[in-house]
């Protein structure tokens, strides 16, 4: 064993990570070396080390390439050079010779490819963020706003100070149990970018998360609209307060308004350290004015203050403003809390970036978490403070200055702190106070300026932090291809992969809303999108929970998934309660993208979703409940095995069970393989037969097995298909139609195949296709001898494919229409029920007929008769087929079946026979049973004596059906059931001239003489 080295880089370690856009790498057994353990890196703090060498990989003492467990076998993310896959139960079965072998061709192809691709120098790493500045502040940066400067005060006016924490403490227990559903999330593996939506789309799937990632990319674009359009007209009121006009009122919001948001671009063309270094200038300043605010609230008031109702800290202003004082159309509770809430939003802002960020398991629950507890403590502070000290009513008049004692008629407890404002609040015109004026904070503080600073700065920094988000999230979208026509916004620029694109697309909307400047319309609609997103998380963390599946294994505890409940379902109600037609809007375009993606997009995608999860759950339920399920001839359901071999070489059988199956039955294509040696090639095609089989749109499972004949074969899938009551009881097989070119060998495999079938009480289909629409692709494995295809199409409109092999066969090409793809018209469907079995070959051609394509056939039956009896025989079936329930135009009873047939017809079956007879009585001299001995597959003239009667029935059985069925669109014909000692090649040949000359598809149909037809209620 060679000695492992790697690369330290110091005395921090942490795995080094590479692009997380780079895939998993294809394996082949030549990438293992039998003596030198795999390479990993570890990066530290300090840089410039020399590289040690550290305690070797250890192996398993099972085998020298059998590696113990380590991160790079789990890891598809690391650098391609880095990643490192287990070898295979091949590879471990291999002799060391083989791998040695192996080892030497790889290393010849690894010298060659160095040779041709030198790796040119590695370019700086990208710049990651910790959870202090990227999530923290981030989040505290976006939740707060300007409802907190503007709005807060007037709030606690209105509802009070005890109503005012309840309302915090509702919004809050929102937010937090959805920061809650977010950690799980983002702590249940590693979190790649595109934050809420990649959360969502790989929790949920991509047709629910791709429809909320759509909306919220743009909820984040038309954000940065509606925070600079906030900023744009504090800009223009200040300038008004100092007598400066550009154009008129809302010209100027649109001038500032563009300009603030263009400079804002640049900054994120600089990146995300410039982004980052403006956030934390915008922190700063906000931080400086939240303490100016608590400065404020300690120096005593001046009495121009004081005129204004700041009084500082008094025990009956505090005991006043407990109690709530509603007033105008927006006092109430709820309204009050529908106008607070969005002050609570913002806590996705550290997930949306969550590719930029240095370990997002563990940076998106500490920083998100600790900004809503910080935030909501500023919020409690303020109301506190706030209702503590300021008054609900105050005119801003010095001359209510109170120079007596006397507080008779006086109002308010401004009376004991020498102020009357009796008169504004009787006449409800007072200007000031916490109900009349919204800039109380700035009032309180040490310095107005300072609060007008912190205005700026929440605006600013929420604009800037949306339009870094979207075109993050945008990204992400694009790059998974789930809409078409957007993956031009994909790509990424620089060490950070910045979406530069994207940038200008939010820009371009943004601009577009500013100019409106109407946005009282679009301001609900956002604040639906973000209530959409927080309920979809929500339901994301609930739905992992429930379905318990294996891989749910967050590394954060502190959920429940009945607080991820609540979340969800108090964030449903509260987007119908704010704004109604906004809510039914938001959901409206969610479910059009839902359809979109499920019924016509259907991403190729794979993402373990915890839908996946559900439907496996959902499916072992009820296939365990079934069990308890006794079987009833009134839910009887042909559950089809089908021999298709591989379905694209026979998609008339496929198409043909698929049409009387589909939302019915069950349906699973079965191929024997009976070369074990080629097992692995058919192994890699199974999903490319499954793909086949759902671009087709048939219902159908596919399984196959190896054995080392069709019989054995056939009898194992019999045995082992299905699952409890899941199980086939129906066997669908093709007809050997090339059975006279066969060995006898393959035939007597194919007529004990059926014999098996009656033993194991299975029904048993057998499809014969006389236009050749059964095709063979002439790949290069070797074609199932059992079944073999029908002649070659000949017809114009379906052209056999070009040579290709299985695997470069093209989408196009493999889907050939067959005749039950085609509609069935006004045609008939035949049927001879020559023999009672059940009544299967009666509901076989009812249940095709439930299809769109065959509802206008008609069902004709023809039985057996006398012509002294007919019109009893036929009224009697017509009867019972009404006590059925099945509806056929006619029914015809043949008398003749028992005429001989002619003689052209029954020499063409002497012929077809003759290759397989021993004509014993014309060889003197030897016995019977040496002939047998020698070809034991022969019919000797004993044998083909006892059955010429039943020989001539089915010559004659065919005559009768080829006279009266030459243009219908399907013949049904009861299968015979042989003896014992009936020969296999004698057999075929019956098979062969009952549906031999006919010019529509023909079905050999034999039921376990079970009933499967009842007109009993019970």
């Amino acid at each position: 064993m060679g000695q492992l080295k790697s690369k330290i880089t110091g005395s921090g370690p942490g795995i080094q990570q590479g692009n997380p856009e780079e895939g998993p790498p294809r394996y082949s057994s030549h990438h293992f070396d039998s003596s030198i353990n795999p390479n990993f890196t570890i990066s530290g703090v300090s840089s410039g080390s020399e590289q040690k060498d550290m305690e070797p990989r250890k192996t398993s003492i099972y085998n020298t390439i059998d590696m113990a467990p380590q991160l790079e076998y789990y890891a598809n993310t690391l650098p391609h050079q880095e990643i490192k896959i287990r070898p295979s139960l091949d590879v471990l079965r291999k002799t060391f010779e083989e791998v040695e072998a192996e080892k030497a061709a790889a290393d010849d192809a690894a010298a060659e490819d160095e040779d041709e691709e030198p790796q040119g120098p590695q370019g700086k790493p990208p710049t990651r963020f910790g959870w202090f500045i990227a999530v923290w502040m981030r989040c505290m940066l976006n939740i707060w706003g300007v409802i907190l400067f503007l709005r807060l005060t007037w709030i606690t006016s209105q509802a009070g100070i005890v109503l005012g924490l309840v309302i915090i403490a509702l919004a809050v227990s929102v937010t937090t149990t959805t920061a809650l559903s977010i950690s799980a999330i983002a702590t249940n593996g590693r979190v790649k970018s595109g934050g809420t939506y990649f959360m969502i789309s790989r929790t949920l799937g991509p047709e629910l998360g791709a429809s909320i990632g759509l909306i919220f990319s743009l909820a984040n674009a038309l954000a940065v609209a509606l925070h600079t359009v906030g900023f744009s007209e504090v800009v223009r009121d200040l300038m008004r307060s100092y007598g400066t006009i550009m154009v008129d009122s809302l010209n100027d919001v649109r001038i500032i308004g563009v300009v603030t948001v263009t400079i804002l671009l640049f900054i994120t063309f600089g990146g995300m350290d410039w982004e980052a270094k403006a956030q934390i200038f915008f922190f700063i300043v906000l931080m400086a004015s939240f303490v100016d605010y608590l400065v404020g609230t300690l120096i005593p008031p001046t009495p121009l203050k004081k005129s204004q109702g700041f009084f500082g800290y008094d025990r009956d202003i505090f005991i006043e403003n407990l109690t709530p004082s509603w007033r105008g159309p927006d006092g109430n509770f709820f309204r009050q809390f529908a106008i607070f809430f969005p002050a609570c939003t913002g806590i996705l802002s550290g997930a949306n970036i969550s590719g930029d960020l240095k370990d997002p398991s563990t940076a998106i629950p500490k920083g998100t978490l600790m900004a809503i507890f910080c935030t909501t403590l500023s919020y409690v502070v303020i109301v506190i403070t706030s209702g503590a000290s300021t008054v609900r009513d105050a005119s801003g008049n010095m001359t209510d200055l109170m120079t007596g004692n006397s507080t008779s008629g006086c109002l308010g407890p401004a009376c004991k702190l020498g102020w009357n404002f009796t008169t504004c609040v009787q006449s409800q015109t007072c200007s000031q106070g916490l109900a009349n004026y919204s800039q109380v904070m700035g009032l309180i503080s040490g310095s107005y300026y300072l609060i007008v600073a912190g205005v700026f700065a929440a605006t600013l920094s929420s604009a800037l932090g949306f339009l870094v988000s979207a075109p993050k999230i945008f990204q992400c979208l694009c790059k998974d291809n789930v809409y078409p026509y957007i993956s031009f916004f994909g790509k990424g620029y620089g060490k950070n992969n910045e979406p530069l694109r994207g940038y200008i697309l939010t820009y371009l909307i943004a601009v577009a809303i500013i100019l409106v400047a109407q946005l009282n319309i679009i301001a609900p609609i956002i604040s639906n999108f973000f209530l959409c997103s927080y309920c979809l998380i929500n339901l994301s963390c609930f739905h992992a929970s429930i379905v318990n599946s294996p891989g749910w294994r967050p590394a954060f505890k502190y959920y429940s998934k009945w607080t991820a409940l609540y979340g969800a379902m108090a964030s449903f109600a509260l987007m119908f309660a704010f704004t109604w037609w906004a809510a039914l809007g938001t959901w409206f375009v969610i479910s059009l993208l839902f359809i979109y993606i499920t019924y016509f997009k259907r991403p190729n995608v794979n993402w373990g979703s915890s839908i996946q999860a559900s439907s496996y759950n959902m499916a072992l339920s009820f296939s365990v409940s079934l069990t308890d399920v006794k079987d009833h001839v009134k839910n009887f359901r042909p559950q089809c095995l089908v021999m298709t071999g591989p379905p694209k070489q026979r998609p008339a059988l496929v198409d043909f069970v698929g049409c009387f199956t589909k939302q019915v039955s069950l349906m699973i294509c079965g191929n024997i393989i009976m070369e074990p040696d080629k097992q692995t090639q058919f192994q890699d095609s199974t999903d490319q037969y499954v793909k086949w089989l759902n671009k087709r749109k048939v219902r159908s499972f596919y399984t196959q097995f190896t054995a080392d004949t069709l019989r054995d074969g056939v009898r194992y899938l019999m045995q082992a298909s299905g699952l409890g009551k899941l199980k086939p009881n129906t066997l669908v097989i093709g007809f050997k139609s090339k059975w006279m070119e066969s060995s006898p060998t393959s035939i007597d495999d194919y007529i004990q195949t059926i014999y098996d079938t009656f033993d194991a009480n299975y029904c048993l289909c057998i499809l014969r296709m006389m236009d050749g629409l059964d095709i063979n692709d002439h790949a290069d494995f070797k074609e199932n001898q059992g079944f073999e295809p029908d002649e070659a199409i000949e017809s114009n409109d379906h052209q056999l494919p070009e040579k290709n092999s299985a695997n470069d066969i093209s989408e196009n090409s493999d889907q050939v229409k067959t005749v039950f793809k085609n509609a069935g018209g006004t045609k008939t469907i035949d049927v001879y029920w020559i023999a009672d079995d059940g009544g299967l070959i009666v509901l076989v051609p009812y249940l095709l007929t439930r299809r769109k394509r065959w509802r206008s056939c008609k069902i004709r039956v023809f039985i057996l008769g006398d012509e002294e009896n007919m019109k009893e025989s036929r009224d009697a079936m017509m009867a019972l087929l009404k006590r059925f329930r099945i509806n056929v135009t006619d029914v015809v009873v043949m008398t003749d079946t028992e005429r001989s047939p002619q003689p052209k017809n029954m020499n063409k079956f002497l012929e077809s026979v003759a290759p397989y007879r021993l004509y014993d009585e014309q060889q003197e001299g030897v016995s019977v049973q040496e002939l047998k001995k020698k070809e034991p597959w022969k019919i000797s003239d004993k044998q083909f004596e006892a059955f010429r009667l039943k020989s001539e029935r089915k010559v004659r059985l065919n005559e009768i059906i080829r006279r009266n069925s030459q243009n219908t669109t399907l013949v049904l014909v009861s299968l015979p059931v042989a003896h014992g000692d009936c020969p296999s090649a004698l057999y075929i040949a019956w098979l062969d001239a009952l549906t031999c000359g006919l010019h529509c598809p023909a079905v050999l149909v034999r039921g376990n003489q079970e009933n499967v037809l009842t007109f009993y209620c019970q």
